[in-house]
């Protein structure tokens, strides 16, 4: 291919050569600068004419600026480039952090949140930044802002999320920490769900009449072992003893694996719960079981009840507010703590709380069942002081 013509300027070591103008057939000069650095001989493009509004005159005094090492030259341009992307591809920010704390959580419903929470509330502000370049400002303003729009409780569990990442980033040692607390707004976290004699009543009906077995039993199951939501979509068949009597609750909301009695309601409903089978991907006319108690599409594990479970609520009339799974573990704690047979460590045993002040919501359930022990006493007594018949008889004698 034969070399383009150069024509020269009035400008010393500037060129430029003629060539069609990037998006027309209109011609346009591309203009070049040639220099000696360090007794080598550069020779770079300026820029073209329309595309870059150069001309011979801004050619020079780029050429200027570059013998007096004053600006880089497009190589020297093109190597910061290269290293700053490298180097960005080596930090961790709150993005690359996000994606490989998200990686690392099982598909369920509560990981779809976070990442709604993360791109909504975080990814804007924080995205592209380090943990170690959050200063408190931060997130003082967007804790403000937040509160302007959401509840105490949303804005916890945004900055909760953001805690949790950069801790995840710390433990995996991939990046520095925060030298500073990420405080979270006040929440009065200590709401409970109790049912009424006549609310258990409609609700057992409408659990009874619903026409999915799966979400009748996870219902069923839920009030009357306390089982939190996510251990219930977790819950294998693998995790149930039955010869020792006791549900192995893995991988809990505290960390920790955690065992509680298998009941005879719970026994009952386990032994009797239908066991769905599901074709095997790729062999359609292969059917297995699914390791999973409560399973979710194809035997996977579950992510969400909430259709079912707002049906069944909405059938028993409960309040709006009520929160089918939770509610059902709140009425669960509510029974125990009020029938004055099982203490608050009991019943922190059997909710698997790490924290007693978790328990202690329940503390006025049991007073009242103390209180009403205390006028049991009170009756016994009171039955046994003599009538006033009995007490002149008494001085007669």
């Amino acid at each position: 291919m034969p070399a383009l013509k150069r024509f020269k300027t009035k400008y010393q070591g500037i060129y430029y050569i003629e060539a069609k103008a990037v998006g027309s057939n209109k011609a346009e000069k591309v203009f070049y600068l040639r220099y000696r650095r360090g007794g080598k001989l550069v020779e770079e493009k300026a820029g073209r004419q329309f595309q870059d509004d150069m001309t011979a005159a801004r050619a020079a005094q780029i050429r200027a600026r570059r013998i007096a090492g004053d600006e880089l030259s497009n190589t020297g341009k093109r190597a910061v480039i290269r290293a700053e992307k490298a180097a960005e591809a080596g930090k961790w920010t709150i993005d690359r952090l996000f994606d490989a704390y998200m990686e690392s959580r099982a598909e369920n419903e509560a990981r779809g949140i976070d990442k709604l929470r993360y791109n909504k509330h975080l990814k804007t502000a924080f995205g592209s930044k380090e943990p170690c370049e959050l200063i408190p400002l931060d997130i003082d303003r967007m804790r403000i802002h937040l509160l302007k729009k959401l509840s105490p409780q949303s804005v916890k569990h945004v900055l909760n999320l953001l805690t949790w990442i950069v801790n995840y980033g710390v433990k995996k040692n991939l990046c520095a920490g925060i030298a500073f607390h990420i405080s979270k707004p006040p929440v009065n976290n200590l709401r409970t769900e109790d049912l009424t004699d006549s609310q258990l009543k409609a609700l057992l009906k409408a659990i009874d009449e619903d026409s999915n077995i799966q979400i009748q039993n996870l219902m069923r199951l839920a009030l009357c072992t306390g089982m939190r939501r996510g251990e219930l979509f977790k819950l294998k068949w693998e995790h149930i003893d039955f010869d020792r009597g006791f549900i192995n609750i893995v991988d809990p909301k505290g960390g920790i694996d955690q065992k509680i009695p298998l009941n005879a309601v719970a026994r009952e409903i386990l032994e009797k719960h239908e066991r769905p089978k599901f074709k095997v991907p790729g062999n359609e006319e292969r059917f297995v079981e699914s390791p999973y108690v409560f399973p979710g599409n194809n035997g996977k594990h579950r992510v969400s009840a909430q259709a079912g479970t707002n049906r069944i609520k909405k059938a028993a009339g409960l309040p709006k507010d009520f929160r089918p799974l939770h509610g059902l573990r709140h009425a669960y704690a509510s029974m125990l703590a009020s029938s004055g047979q099982v203490d608050l460590y009991q019943l922190q045993r059997l909710l698997t709380h790490k924290d007693s002040r978790m328990t202690m919501r329940y503390a006025h359930l049991r007073d009242q069942a103390l209180r009403r022990a205390s006028d049991v006493a009170a009756d016994i007594l009171g039955s046994a002081r003599p009538t006033e018949g009995e007490k002149k008889e008494s001085n007669v004698a």
